[in-house]
């Protein structure tokens, strides 16, 4: 039988007063700590906000110390597709769960991702049925966008970062998401980092910041 809670941990920073949650879910052979380091450079800017930065479940091969939210031998559509609609389930039970034990609901929200977190998100937080306050996504793509028609259930706000230079989801990516989403009627902004590859630069990072005061005031 399935535990009726969340079985993903990680580091996480909580105010005495929380009145809104980000939770950040990180790339693919990475973990909770790498997207702890961007969350300590935001919390200070939003005081009552908490952050969470959960493993993803799966252990990563050949990545010592990382993990996966879906395996990957090659990156290519079908993965990703199939990756987030497997994953999806886990990763929706850990934010039912979180904002339950902050006694918040859906529209004080920002789930926020890099690379394969950011199919992540994208892929859960669209199909929340409370609107989330927003989704942030750093240097990723979208993941089973056919189905999205299908099974959207929300259209929060959406921004979307990419490096210029990112070689391992090159930037149109972004902008094959950003138009799908747009299709289904979500409202999408984006940033290009300059001569940024697969990480997040220091405009991103502020853009971000920017993102989460304006959908968390």
């Amino acid at each position: 039988m399935d535990s009726p809670t969340s079985p993903l941990t990680g580091p996480e920073i909580v105010p005495d007063t929380v009145d809104s949650l980000v939770i950040l879910a990180h790339g693919y052979g990475s973990n909770g700590q790498d997207l702890h380091g961007l969350a300590q450079q935001l919390a200070p800017h939003l005081p009552r906000t908490a952050f969470l930065s959960p493993n993803a479940p799966e252990p990563c091969p050949g990545a010592p110390g990382g993990y996966q939210w879906f395996g990957l031998s090659r990156l290519d559509p079908t993965e990703r597709d199939t990756g987030v609609v497997k994953a999806g389930p886990t990763l929706d039970r850990f934010v039912a769960d979180s904002l339950t034990r902050f006694d918040l609901d859906d529209r004080r929200l920002v789930l926020a991702g890099f690379s394969q977190g950011t199919m992540m998100a994208l892929h859960v937080g669209l199909r929340r049925t409370t609107e989330p306050a927003g989704i942030l996504g750093f240097s990723g793509c979208l993941g089973a966008p056919a189905a999205l028609r299908h099974e959207i259930q929300s259209r929060p706000p959406v921004l979307l970062i990419h490096g210029t230079h990112d070689e391992v989801l090159p930037f149109p990516l972004m902008f094959e998401a950003k138009g799908a989403l747009e299709a289904n009627g979500v409202t999408v902004r984006h940033h290009l980092s300059q001569n940024v590859p697969h990480s997040i630069g220091a405009d991103g990072l502020a853009q971000g910041l920017d993102f989460l005061k304006e959908v968390l005031s």
